[in-house]
């Protein structure tokens, strides 16, 4: 890892690890962010996710701030550490979503109030951005996906390589068969000869 990929991640997951530390703290200023997840969201997890799942999930936004608090410090840590990080960034993403819903001013909002929404909604994407940006980064290596199909290329390589040669050694041997059958054949021809004579 390059000390400029480790700055840049530590930057981005700092802003994620104490702002998730906060809504674990004290979710109380977070659970508004939650509301239009709450009330949009859950219910519709709740009739996807199986019965036992579908039970467990809260609805009261200020336990779903203490989770996406819990999101970002995981996942910021993660991309710092580089231990899952990967991960971490695709968490720290996820856990964006509910600042994402709730960003706009509202109706009656004046002129200041709307452009401190959009403002805010402008940070939160370029949050996600960011984060998103942290999860596809592979360091310059070939992803998993990629080395998987390589891999499976190679063998391919290798069986198509191992067929042509069973080939080949067959025909060899198909010849050579043919070759002791004849000379086989043509003992047993003198033989009768001689032993008819």
């Amino acid at each position: 890892m390059t000390l400029m990929r480790a700055l840049a991640r530590t930057m981005l997951a700092g802003y994620f690890v104490v702002n998730g530390a906060k809504a674990l703290k004290d979710p109380t200023p977070y659970a508004a962010e939650q509301e239009k997840f709450a009330s949009k969201v859950v219910p519709l997890a709740k009739k996807v996710a199986p019965a036992e799942v579908a039970t467990a999930i809260p609805t009261d936004t200020a336990s779903l701030a203490r989770i996406s608090g819990g999101l970002q410090v995981a996942g910021g840590l993660g991309l710092i550490f580089g231990k899952g990080r990967r991960l971490g960034a695709g968490l720290l993403a996820a856990s964006m979503v509910p600042q994402l819903m709730s960003g706009g001013a509202g109706q009656g909002a004046s002129l200041e109030q709307k452009a401190a929404a959009r403002n805010e909604l402008l940070k939160n994407l370029a949050l996600v951005g960011g984060a998103l940006v942290a999860a596809g980064d592979t360091e310059g290596q070939p992803s998993i996906a990629w080395r998987a199909q390589d891999q499976a290329n190679r063998i391919g390589r290798r069986v198509e390589k191992a067929r042509a040669q069973l080939e080949k050694d067959a025909e060899v041997s198909k010849r050579e068969a043919r070759k002791r059958l004849k000379r086989a054949r043509k003992d047993a021809k003198k033989r009768v000869k001689e032993i008819s004579s």
